[in-house]
């Protein structure tokens, strides 16, 4: 059972560093690859769209198939994609790789938990669950340092490749466990698979994403306009056919759950405007204060640090004691952490004169990360658990990618008066943001689900 417990920990802390790794080494990449702008506001958000969008699925697929089936299919495809990743000579192909790795990460990542909850008793999946917040939040951290410190190493010449490769030692080591001991299972055959909802939600988030991304790096031309209404238009589709479908990605009752529906609009702000805070802070620390890939990386080691305190908190019992008190907690905190980074940005800032300030906001987001989806299921029912927390999941991922490139663009955008003021308005940007979820949070539920299973 704990060789087992291992090989999840594994495949979910490369999960977490492959979408925290391009934080640091996006300028570098774009730049050998002379891929520009576009690359780096797709670097990121290609591994998080595909992750969001697909994550609900490779669940219901291992359900269909087997969890040993679909584990093993998303570690070697992982394991492959991260093998072109790395050796990818131009933009398209390392865009096209990141895409499969978070294509095959969706696959591989929900079968771990479903593998333990038929291996392991009560007791010790109590136990087991509590490893998870210190070793991804480890990964967390551990993903931008290892970056900065690979890419300041130039190992072999390889400058950034080896991030990428290194997930393939790496893959080969879980394959090889995995398949000696892996509890068979034919799964139920009898599960529905909703291809057409899956379809409908991607083409919404490519859409919105590539006219957002185009228009802002190229000009607002009719093609990403016309890219951003197909998504609107997409996304109606995608809201209807949850509506009508005998077995949709969201339990319909879901979206009439007012506290359920509140908490995924709190979610979708709040995880969009911190991770894009978090990419863009790691573009002004490289290009606005020259620093190196391995200073940058050590710079938001303060951030990190911070939501892993607050991970701690939150497992200390917060959340059930303060409910949705804890997530106002944490957005005042976010904003008065990013108040404390507007009042010190300029372009002779020191990384030392940031780390109290980020220190906090890390807490802050810490805090609102690991308490939103919790509150949010307050008000679900026991036959709804699966479905709300396989959307929550999902949202979380797909929001990452949202923020990834909006606060980018944004970023790039307002860089024509400089790095410093291109990071003032991003700040403004994430304060307003902020700001405006605080009210939303009322509409939540005011307590967390108190039984575990839930």
């Amino acid at each position: 059972m704990w060789a087992i417990l291992g090989l999840v920990l594994l495949a979910d802390a490369l999960d977490v560093i492959d979408g925290t790794v391009t934080n640091i080494a996006a300028p570098t990449i774009a730049h050998e690859l002379h891929g520009g702008a576009g690359l780096i506001k797709w670097l990121g958000t290609a591994y998080l769209l595909a992750m969001g969008v697909l994550l609900v699925v490779g669940g219901r697929l291992g359900d269909k198939f087997g969890q040993r089936r679909l584990f093993l299919i998303g570690m070697s495809g992982f394991t492959l994609a991260s093998a072109v990743a790395g050796l990818s000579p131009d933009p398209t192909l390392l865009i096209a790789a990141r895409v499969a790795q978070g294509a095959f990460g969706a696959l591989l990542i929900p079968q771990g938990m479903a593998i333990m909850m038929k291996a392991f008793s009560r007791d010790l999946l109590a136990k087991a669950f509590g490893l998870f917040g210190p070793v991804l939040g480890v990964s967390s951290v551990g993903g931008p340092v290892l970056a900065g410190f690979i890419i300041s190493a130039d190992l072999f010449g390889l400058s950034w490749r080896p991030i990428f490769l290194a997930n393939v030692v790496l893959g080969i080591v879980g394959l090889v466990v995995a398949v000696r001991i892996l509890p068979r299972d034919d799964g139920d055959r009898s599960t529905v698979v909703d291809g057409w909802g899956s379809g409908l939600l991607a083409a919404t988030m490519v859409g919105l994403l590539y006219g957002l991304i185009e228009g802002s790096t190229n000009g607002w031309t009719g093609v990403p306009v016309a890219s951003i209404i197909a998504g609107v238009l997409f996304f109606a589709a995608f809201a209807y056919r949850q509506r009508t479908a005998t077995d949709p990605l969201i339990t319909p009752s879901l979206l009439r759950n007012r506290g359920f529906t509140s908490g995924m609009l709190v979610g979708l702000t709040v995880f969009a405007a911190g991770t894009g805070l978090i990419f863009v802070l790691s573009l002004f620390m490289q290009e606005g204060l020259h620093a190196s890939p391995r200073n940058a990386a050590l710079g938001l080691v303060p951030l990190t640090v911070g939501i892993i305190v607050a991970s701690f908190a939150i497992m200390a019992g917060l959340v059930a004691k303060l409910g949705r008190r804890l997530v106002v907690i944490g957005l005042a905190v976010v904003l008065a952490g990013c108040g404390w980074l507007l009042a010190l940005v300029d372009q002779s800032v020191s990384l030392w004169a940031l780390a109290p300030a980020l220190f906090v906001t890390g807490i802050g987001t810490g805090l609102c990360f690991g308490t939103i989806p919790a509150v949010a299921l307050g008000d679900a029912k026991p036959e709804e658990a699966g479905s709300a927390s396989g959307s929550l999941s999902s949202l979380q991922q797909l929001a990452s990618a949202i923020g990834s490139a909006a606060v980018t663009s944004i970023f790039f955008g307002a860089a024509t008066a400089g790095l410093d003021h291109a990071m003032k308005v991003s700040l403004v940007v994430v304060l307003a943001v902020t700001a405006l979820s605080l009210p939303v949070v009322a509409l939540m539920p005011r307590k967390a689900p108190q039984e575990p299973a839930a």
